[in-house]
């Protein structure tokens, strides 16, 4: 798999028969390609491409999407159902799985709006987990925060068994330095993943520094990728 960083929780995995966008949602600057973060259509023209949108925020979603229908006929939309758009697209709701004759997406439940994908296609399992993610916010009610921590848990839980090759987890440093790798510790101490990419970051690449030199990190922080700017290509 090769896998490009376009912002905040986008991203392009290729496989070898399919490019998958994920929550792509930042294009600018126009025309530049994935080497600076950005889908220029022609670039993408001869892939068989899917676009998955977890979830109508505008942090990972922008209806620009749509336009690259014109330059890319084959392209596939997977949509979370709280998108509302009249676009041909397959939409998915928590629980539900799209069975295609060279893909599956099962749909789970996000902590905060829309769903997260579990891909498989071309013999590789990836785990998109939009805003699905362990949300404990100081200043919020104590049960709210225990019963959003209980409903991460009991998603990621429904992966047990699952061989997952990539998982792109959040890590939002707005939680604070040691609730923001919650999410991550569960989830990388639960289900295994071959590899994982931190994200949801809002441009702090320090994350990356925290999450080496975290403890709790030590037992899988050699499967945790880093990324270091925008556009960045990584090799799995």
């Amino acid at each position: 798999m090769e896998v490009w960083y376009l912002e905040h929780s986008g991203f392009a995995v290729q496989t070898a028969g399919h490019l998958f966008i994920f929550d792509y949602y930042k294009d600018e600057p126009r025309g530049c390609g994935m080497a600076k973060g950005v889908i220029d259509p022609g670039e993408i023209a001869g892939l068989d491409t899917v676009v998955l949108v977890s979830h109508r925020h505008p942090d990972h979603y922008n209806p620009k999407i749509f336009s690259w229908r014109k330059q890319v006929p084959q392209i596939r939309y997977v949509l979370s159902s709280d998108l509302h758009t009249k676009e041909e697209a397959y939409f998915l709701k928590p629980g539900q799985t799209l069975a295609l004759s060279d893909l599956t997406v099962r749909a789970l439940e996000s902590t905060d709006l829309g769903c997260a994908f579990l891909v498989k296609a071309d013999g590789c399992s990836i785990f998109h987990a939009g805003d699905l993610n362990w949300w404990h916010w100081d200043g919020e009610p104590e049960e709210d925060n225990q019963q959003m921590g209980q409903r991460y848990r009991e998603q990621i839980d429904l992966l047990k068994g699952e061989a997952i090759d990539l998982a792109f987890v959040p890590v939002d440093p707005r939680l604070g330095p040691d609730k923001c790798l919650w999410g991550l510790d569960y989830l990388m101490t639960t289900l295994q993943p071959a590899a994982a990419i931190p994200m949801h970051f809002w441009g702090d690449f320090g994350i990356f520094d925290r999450i080496a030199a975290d403890p709790r990190t030590a037992p899988y922080r050699d499967r945790v990728l880093t990324l270091a700017h925008r556009g960045q290509k990584l090799t799995l």
